[in-house]
């Protein structure tokens, strides 16, 4: 007699789950105009810690679209190494110039909440706030703001594979993937393409810590196959 074990229905509904909101996170495009715009908000990811200017990934992203054909300002930054979500949300409230329209807004923020040891408790709501006034800058228009996940500096000579970190990074990950969800805004997962650092050490900036140019080049592609 051949014994068949019927799967606990709860773990099926939760796999179900998962993938559903795995499927609306990455079905969300971004809006490009003829005519771009852009606001990019974050930490020392965003602003290119330990490159030029011109290989920061949202000057990439721009000199990118400029080959597409699209007439494109290059970006403006409200960024700071070392920022946490909370320094990010001052940030916007003093340097935003509220005379200057932009229809796309880009958010990276969160790796100096875990590096500073913070209570991962207020992450959420921070970044429910910075997202707020996101969208509040392309007058609530879902397509215009585009979130990336945060990569993993534990694969870089800094971080040496630690791998508390990652688990850290993971954990944060899995938030900011959740309320992209729930906002139904466009999430451009990252992380896997920092991962490669340690195998691929043309990856890392010379700081040892931060990306180099060509993953950044590898983020702008992740970001324009969003682009609708």
């Amino acid at each position: 007699m051949v014994i068949y074990k019927i799967p606990d229905m709860r773990h099926v509904m939760l796999k179900l789950f998962l993938f559903c909101l795995t499927s609306l996170v990455y079905s969300q495009t971004i809006t490009i105009d003829t005519n771009v715009t852009m606001l990019a908000l974050g930490d020392s990811y965003t602003i290119g810690e330990s490159v030029e200017i011109r290989e920061r990934w949202p000057h990439q992203f721009v000199a990118e679209l400029k080959k597409l054909g699209v007439s494109a300002e290059y970006p403006d930054y409200i960024a700071t190494t070392g920022w946490t979500t909370r320094n990010l949300i001052q940030g916007i409230g003093s340097q935003l110039d509220e005379d200057k329209q932009y229809n796309l807004v880009s958010i990276l923020i969160g790796v100096n909440n875990q590096y500073q040891g913070m209570d991962m408790a207020g992450y959420e709501p921070d970044l429910r706030e910075i997202l707020d006034q996101a969208l509040e800058i392309v007058d609530q228009n879902l397509s215009r703001v585009f979130m990336l996940s945060i990569p993993d500096y534990a694969f870089t000579p800094f971080g040496k594979g630690n791998e508390r970190i990652t688990k850290e990074i993971d954990d944060y990950n899995a938030i900011n993937q959740r309320i992209a969800a729930e906002y139904k805004i466009a999430y451009i997962d990252i992380t896997p393409i920092s991962r490669n650092g340690l195998d691929n050490p043309s990856l890392v900036a010379g700081d040892g810590l931060h990306p180099s140019a060509d993953q950044y080049r590898q983020w702008v592609q992740a970001i324009l196959s969003k682009k609708k």
